[in-house]
């Protein structure tokens, strides 16, 4: 039976849309006005590689038993009991209310994990505000926009946490699980024929035409290195105003469906076209996805000027790929296969690095050295306190500085701290999460 999952929280928070954002398609009505959603709408969902039935309640609210809305309560409240995972929702960008920190009270007191989602954090400040949701005492808060689709990638992964994969036992390590890998791309790129030269069969259609692979197709394999990886196709993405047909829209879907899904993704570029705008929009929604990424340059033996063609592309990623500083790029054929070889390599460092937690101690004797190279700067005036850092998760890696009034930090002074993080640690290619919270060190010397 599949695991069911709840989606609750008070009115307006916007459950429905989050409910309609993983189903993939709008079941359930969604409006501005509070408490549209009164009965309980369930539908299977692919959530984390798994299928599990979804729950969208009505919302929260304080009131007695026999009103409506202590009826929609109630029923939401049964919704929890019978369910494997919470998602508990609230509106970031008008912070707590009253009635999330009771919710969040009662939620601590049942017997079901909860995941904390903090809805509508688009826009430069989305990050920060979700930060004031730690105060609820149900652990960090997934940032996302149930209406844009951004942070889908990072609630994959937080719901992974607590479900089991299929074809897995609860009990079995993270280390014995396959890498999650998705080959992206343009249509024609290469994207099937390099899944057969790392597979060494013919098991996807290939040719010249593009558009052959209509859906995602999973594989499973154990490469060189005796990893285990579970490696998706994906049909190709073509710019949004040629997506037109039907089956072309069900195939964009699935690609980005794939993305969300992936651990690392592969981004094929035709190395005879380079990377133009179709490949830096997927490279960004990888990014955006929280996903480590590998350029595979294909079709390198039919490049004539290979120093010129490899000077575009840095050129291209050094401008317009600012966020992915230092991602890794392989040159290849897929149908020859030379340069194949180099490419499972470079994933696994990619994973190991999208993994890696630095220690507190650390962390902060790397980020006293950035305070004393370039201290904060004045905004209106006052100097921004910057106090300590810490790592609370990795996959992608995440640094949460605090510090008075840290949430006024200027955007070109964070830039400067995720590219100093990143230098000192070697996180070449890997997206970086930074987030800040305005408050004091409680361990911090009283001045």
């Amino acid at each position: 039976m599949s695991p069911t999952i709840a989606i609750i929280g008070r009115p307006n928070v916007g459950k429905s849309s989050l409910f309609n954002r993983l189903v993939g398609r709008r079941i359930a009505i969604v409006d501005d006005t509070p408490g549209v959603t009164r009965d309980r709408k369930e539908a299977e969902a692919r959530i984390a590689g798994r299928n599990v039935r979804l729950l969208d309640t009505a919302g929260l609210e304080e009131a007695t038993p026999e009103t409506i809305a202590g009826r929609m309560r109630a029923s939401s409240e049964a919704a929890v009991r019978e369910s494997d995972l919470v998602l508990f929702v609230i509106d970031a960008r008008s912070g707590l209310t009253p009635a999330d920190r009771a919710f969040a009270d009662w939620l601590r007191r049942q017997p079901v994990p909860v995941v904390l989602v903090a809805n509508k954090t688009e826009g430069r400040l989305g990050g920060y505000a979700a930060m004031e949701a730690y105060e609820l005492g149900l652990g960090d808060p997934i940032a996302v926009s149930a209406e844009h689709g951004d942070g889908m990638g990072e609630l994959h992964d937080a719901v992974r946490e607590y479900l089991p994969d299929e074809d897995e036992e609860k009990s079995r390590d993270r280390a014995d699980r396959p890498l999650r890998l998705a080959i992206i791309g343009r249509p024609n790129a290469g994207k099937s024929t390099l899944l057969n030269r790392l597979l060494g069969e013919e098991r996807m259609i290939t040719g010249p035409e593009p558009g052959l692979t209509r859906d995602s197709v999973a594989v499973e394999w154990t490469d060189a290195t005796g990893g285990k990886v579970r490696l998706v196709d994906t049909a190709g993405l073509r710019k949004k105003a040629r997506i037109e047909q039907a089956l072309e829209k069900m195939s964009a879907a699935a690609s980005i469906a794939a993305l969300k899904e992936c651990e690392v993704a592969i981004l094929v570029v035709d190395a005879l076209l380079g990377m133009e705008e179709q490949e830096l929009r997927l490279a960004r929604l990888a990014e955006r996805e929280g996903r480590a990424v590998v350029i595979a340059l294909n079709k390198w033996d039919a490049v004539e000027d290979r120093e010129a063609t490899r000077r575009r592309l840095e050129d291209t990623l050094m401008t317009s790929l600012t966020q992915l500083r230092g991602i890794p790029v392989v040159p290849l054929s897929a149908q020859t296969g030379r340069g194949a070889d180099r490419l499972m390599p470079a994933v696994r460092e990619a994973y190991a690095l999208w993994n890696r937690r630095i220690g507190t101690g650390e962390l902060n004797r790397w980020f006293e050295t950035m305070l004393a190279r370039h201290p904060t700067p004045l905004v209106e005036g006052r100097r921004i306190k910057l106090r300590y850092a810490t790592m609370p998760k990795a996959r992608p890696p995440t640094i949460v500085v605090f510090g008075t009034r840290a949430e006024t930090l200027p955007e070109d002074y964070r830039r400067y701290l995720v590219n100093g993080f990143r230098e000192a640690f070697g996180m070449s290619g890997v997206p970086i999460r930074l987030q800040l919270r305005g408050t004091s060190n409680p361990y911090a010397d009283e001045e």
